[in-house]
Formats: C-alpha cells, structure tokens, sequence
C-alpha cells in the first residue's frame, strides 16, 4: 500500500469527542473506549489535554501505558513549554509518542484571542514544535481556526512548522465555517503552495456546525489530505466532529471513486459506536447514517421485495461488515453455559472467568422473564455487566405503588457496603420513577440533579429489555448511569444507582 493511497484514521473520540456539552468518562470508561478504537484499528488515538487537568493527564498517561497495540497515542498541547512537557510526561509510557500542537493563525484569533503579530505567531510555532520534537516520536501541528487563516500567511504557517519538526500538519475548519470545494481547493492550494512538504503529511480536522464534516473531510482527502481526524458517532464540541464511521465507509463504498485505503477493522464499527453511547450517554437518532436503527431499516413494500431478491437493490453495505446482527442464534433457560460462552465469544466479547459467571447468571435470570433471547440481549447484558465500578449501593428490590388516581410511591430496598442490615427506604414522587429515585437519594444521602432521562428498547416485543440512561449533575460534573432490565422502573433504578456509585467511586464519597 503506497503513502498516496493510504488514509490514516485519527480519533479524538477521547479528547475532542468529550467535550461534547454534558459529556464526561471517568478513567476507567476511557480505557475501555480506548481497547475498543484498538480493535477497530485506528491509527493514531487522542487520548486528551494532559494539562487541562489532573484527570485528564491520568487518563492519558493510563491510556498510553495500557494501550501497547497498533495505535499511536497522541496528547494535544499548546505550543508552551508547560503543556509540551506535561504531554510528554502523560505520554512516557507509549509504544509509539505523539505530542499534537497548537495554535491560532486567523486574524481574528491573533487579534482578539492572542494578541500577536504574525511573526510571534511563527516565533512560537517554531520555537513549541522543534521543542515537542525532542520529547516525543512524533509532532503534529494545527493551525486553530485554520480554514479561516489566509492562504498566504497560512504557507508560511505549514512550512515553518515542517521546518521545526512537525511531521502532520493538520488544518482544522475549528468552528465549521468552511464548504466542500472552498475547503478542497484551500487544502490543494497549501500543499501546492508549500511545494516541497519534506515527508510531512496534511490532515484535516471538521466541525460539524453546518453539517457538512464529513463532505469537508472527504473534499480534503480528494485534494491530498492524507490523515482526517474524526470521533466515533461525530461527537464533540458544539454540533461535534466528522463521524468516523461514516468517513470510513464513505471512503470503503465509494472506493471506485476515492481510490483510498484504510486501516479500520469495519467489522468493530458498530460495537465501537454502542460503546461510545452507551459510556457517555449519548443516543445516537435512530437514522443516524451507518450505526442508526434505521440505517439497515426497510419499511416500503417495494424496498424490502428487492432486498430479498438481492441485497443490493436497496442496500450499498453489508450490515455484516460493519458488525451488526442481523441473524440470531436464539437462547432459552434450558441453554447451558458452554453454549452462553460460545455465543458471547461469537459476538466478539472476550471476559474473564468472573465477568462469565456474572453475566451468565444475568442470562439465567433474564430467561425466567423472556422464552426467547437473542443477540442484542446478550450485547446488553455483557456491556451492562462488563463495565462495572465499584457498587457501594446495590439494589435489592423495589415496590411501586401507583396509577391514575394514587399518588405514586415506591419503596427501595439497598445493600450498602460495609453495613450488614439491608435498608430501605420509601417516597411519593410526581411519577413512579421520581419516587424511586427520591428513595435512592434518602438512602444515599446523595442529592444530585436530575439532567437527562432516556430509555430506549433494546429488542422488540412486549418483553424487550429497556435501557435507561440518565445524567446526574452532582457539584460541576455530570455523571452517566446506565441500567438494564426487562421492567423499566427496575432499569431506571439500576441506572440511577449508577450513577450515584461513579459519584462515590469519583468522588471517594
């Protein structure tokens, strides 16, 4: 595979991707997103802005040491001494280094953001780059606010940084300004302009605020773009990020006319979307493109007569490479355990002994409710059992009592670590789900603020099993619980209980 033909697939899931408005992981949950965009086979993997935080350096450093594949991992700091040497010391422990700098060259940044001539601009590109070089195997530079920089001054920019070491440079359509052939031509007219780019590669970075990333993305990479950095689902900062998994397969499908190849694993592009949703809380539309619940949906009588005569009537992917089920080997209660592990292997999970044991018996227990369970049931009770935190709560039970002329309560039963006694605890609410989670909160004696409510099923059928996310603000974080369950209240309760438990588990409460 020639250099002109590869594309490489930069993630910042991790960093970018988290400053979604609302979205927080906690080290744990990055690590496990971090192993998954390893599988899929992303070439470089942002892992955040090791100064911006003491969480985020741990969660870059833990990343760089635990993530020892394919990828490289990258920390983003500006070009000063102080985040280049805290980038590089998040990152000591990865197999392959990268410290991604920068800073802005628009008028309007250096006028009012920075207050810097352009020659001060260059001095400290020149000055953070060649620095970051000495520290890491690698350096990226971007330009901020890059595709509203002027061509000219925007030559100068590209090959100073080359000059100092940077071996990607990477320009960013930061607030999404830009349209698919004025930012096309600007990506051919810089590398035209630089002329000799001595080995460095040009990558682009889109915003999504006028929805047009992904078209941006993909004109860039027509006009000699070799890198584009993008986040699993287009999460991130405002509207978000171009969507990797639709870059991917836009690039994939349209081969015949793109000519590109990439390094991603297809087949983890759904699960690595359901991770990334399920870890932050972030539904994803149900026609969202590629991973939506409707994407590989077919309601018209015509569509779906052509898709069973032939898939490609209506159908330019195979859901099967991207990793969706659409063909179920169906469990029961009388399943055994062989057959469970086999299955969940099948589908790619890989758990150890205990993980196993938990999740079978979750199995077992969902069998007694369900005649039938098939694979987005297992995926559910895998990912609900596999990422778990400490539970300084468990619940035990519950009791509602509620309709349309009572007024809702619910009665909660929690194990408390540390205390033998079960305790429990009762509440009328506006609704059975308040109730029970102002039960919770007596129990606990956390109060946190109720800021998102979501429930989704993960199967059809009236005995589907609902998922429930919430977002609990506690203090000035946002904490994501997740719960699942055949009965919804049960689930909302479990999700809520989450919740709490990362407050204590984060907070050391």
């Amino acid at each position: 595979m020639s250099s002109d033909n590869r594309v490489f697939i930069f993630d910042t899931t991790l960093r970018d991707g988290e400053q979604a408005p609302g979205m927080s992981m906690n080290i744990n949950e990055k690590l496990e997103v971090a192993h998954q965009l390893e599988r899929l086979g992303v070439d470089v993997m942002e892992a955040g802005f090791p100064i911006a935080s003491d969480g985020d350096f741990e969660a870059v450093k833990t990343i760089a040491r635990e993530v020892q594949g394919h990828a490289t991992i990258a920390g983003l700091a500006r070009v000063k001494e102080g985040d280049i040497e805290r980038a590089a010391e998040a990152l000591q422990y990865a197999k392959r280094s990268r410290i991604h700098t920068f800073l802005a060259t628009s008028d309007i940044h250096m006028k009012y953001k920075l207050n810097m001539t352009e020659q001060q601009v260059l001095d400290n590109i020149y000055k953070g780059v060649s620095y970051a070089k000495t520290l890491a195997d690698e350096v990226e530079f971007s330009p901020e606010d890059g595709s509203r920089t002027r061509l000219e001054f925007m030559i100068q920019v590209v090959r100073t940084a080359i000059e100092a070491g940077a071996s990607v440079i990477n320009i960013p359509d930061t607030v999404g300004y830009a349209t698919p052939e004025e930012f096309g031509a600007f990506i051919r007219n810089i590398r035209e302009g630089v002329g000799d780019m001595k080995g460095a590669i040009l990558s682009v970075h889109c915003h999504n605020d006028l929805g047009l990333a992904v078209a941006n993305s993909l004109s860039a990479i027509v006009n000699g773009a070799l890198q584009v950095e993008c986040s699993v689902n287009g999460i991130g900062e405002r509207a978000g990020n171009a969507a990797l998994e639709e870059l991917v397969m836009a690039l994939l499908t349209r081969k015949d006319y793109y000519g590109k190849e990439v390094g991603i694993r297809t087949e983890e592009i759904y699960r690595t979307s359901k991770t990334v949703s399920s870890t932050t809380g972030m539904s994803l539309q149900c026609n969202k493109a590629i991973v939506g619940k409707n994407a590989f949906a077919h309601e018209s009588g015509i569509h779906q007569d052509g898709v069973l005569k032939e898939r490609s009537t209506y159908e330019i992917m195979d859901p099967k490479k991207l990793g969706i089920h659409t063909e179920n080997l169906v469990l029961g209660k009388h399943s055994g355990r062989h057959a469970f592990a086999d299955r969940i292997k099948q589908l790619g999970f890989e758990l150890n002994t205990e993980d196993l044991n938990k999740a079978f018996k979750r199995f077992k227990d969902l069998a007694d409710k369900k005649k039938e369970i098939n694979d987005l049931d297992l995926e559910a009770i895998v990912t609900d059992e596999i990422r778990h935190i400490p539970e300084k709560f468990t619940l035990a039970y519950s009791q509602i009592f509620t309709g349309s002329k009572l007024v809702p309560t619910a009665t909660i039963g929690l194990q408390i670590e540390g205390v033998d006694e079960l305790q429990e605890a009762a509440a009328f609410g506006d609704g059975p789900i308040d109730a029970v989670f102002k039960a919770v909160d007596k129990l606990t004696g956390i109060e946190g603020t109720l800021e998102s409510y979501s429930i989704d099923a993960v199967t059809g059928g009236h005995d589907a099993m609902g998922e429930v996310v919430v977002r609990l603000g506690y203090g000035d974080t946002s904490f994501v619980g997740r719960g699942v369950s055949t009965d919804v209240i049960e689930a909302s309760a479990k999700a809520y209980i989450n919740a709490v438990n990362k407050i204590c588990f984060e907070l050391k409460k």
